[in-house]
């Protein structure tokens, strides 16, 4: 059995104690999902992400460019360590932040962390136009995806205290399911 670092003073999502931490591959969904469950658990939303954007000035396919993945890994995880010392959040995850077993630690240690699981079918429809993912610029972004999906699953599945599979329901629907199996995990 997992630990938790939520704890449930209630029987809403808006009385979960503690941090929340949504892990998965790109395209799973995981910004969408995160801040609609931080408004209705009424905690501060961030995503590493746009943090990481916000803070250097520019996009990530730049910071790609310029100091190639493993100079963005760097970035990374500073803005993980920084924001997994905050209380009363929800973090959408950068879906290669798993990698670094510091990342790992911290969100393990820190909340009660959610896989955001699809399929590679899936994740390949909602991001094949998303020219803002430097890892899917490649002659094959299908074979790309299949790869770091195969690659990072395991490890996904590793720190989650919940797995959850998105699925074809509307946000809203997958929000109500998500809510109730936080609930009954941590009860």
């Amino acid at each position: 059995m997992k630990r938790h670092s939520a704890e449930a003073a209630g029987t809403s999502i808006s009385s979960l104690k503690g941090n929340i931490y949504l892990v998965g591959m790109m395209g799973a969904g995981k910004t969408s999902v995160g801040k609609l469950l931080a408004k209705r658990a009424k905690k501060e939303f961030f995503d590493s992400d746009q943090v990481i954007v916000e803070r250097t000035g520019v996009e990530i396919p730049t910071i790609f460019h310029h100091e190639g993945e493993e100079g963005f890994r760097e970035r990374e995880k500073a803005v993980i360590f920084e924001l997994t010392q905050m209380e009363n959040i929800v973090l959408a995850t950068g879906g290669g932040a798993v990698l670094r077993e510091e990342n790992r630690q911290h969100l393990i240690s820190s909340g009660f962390v959610i896989n955001l699981k699809a399929q590679v079918a899936a994740l390949y429809k909602r991001t094949q136009l998303d020219k803002s993912r430097p890892l899917l610029q490649t002659d094959d972004p299908r074979a790309r995806l299949d790869s770091l999906f195969q690659e990072r699953d395991p490890i996904y599945s590793e720190v989650a205290d919940l797995i959850i599979e998105t699925g074809d329901l509307s946000l809203q629907g997958f929000l109500r399911r998500l809510e109730r199996a936080i609930l009954e995990k941590i009860k």
